[in-house]
């Protein structure tokens, strides 16, 4: 793969996370107006990884890369946020195992064309 191939892909997989956050930001909003990420719907350790990673940014003097927290998870960790709130995202996606399998195959084309 060139690098040009590699940049366009990388720029896809950004382009779907950030798509997939946007979604789960306006449904969680909708589902608990106010601090949908502080509501308990995201699960704590989701919580607690972003936290890190927002505190490892300020700790290494870095501008931090947003003020949203969901902007520091992982696609498995949208993935698990997606599935521990079934009720509300059970009417946009028909099937739980199509949303992890194509965060899987999301996860490996990330491995293959974004070495980060």
């Amino acid at each position: 793969m060139n690098n040009v191939q590699q940049n366009y892909a990388s720029s896809s997989v950004l382009c779907l996370a950030q798509s997939i956050r946007k979604l789960i930001i306006e449904t969680l909003a909708e589902a608990e107006p106010g601090d949908w990420w502080g509501s308990g719907r995201i699960p704590p350790d989701i919580v607690t990884a972003a936290e890190g990673l927002i505190q490892k940014e300020i700790d290494g003097g870095i501008i931090r890369r947003s003020d949203e927290p969901i902007d520091y998870t992982t696609f498995g960790q949208l993935t698990v946020i997606i599935n521990t709130n079934w009720d509300v995202f059970g009417a946009i996606f028909t099937s739980r195992r199509a949303v992890e399998k194509n965060y899987g195959q999301s996860k490996y084309a990330k491995r293959a064309h974004c070495p980060l």
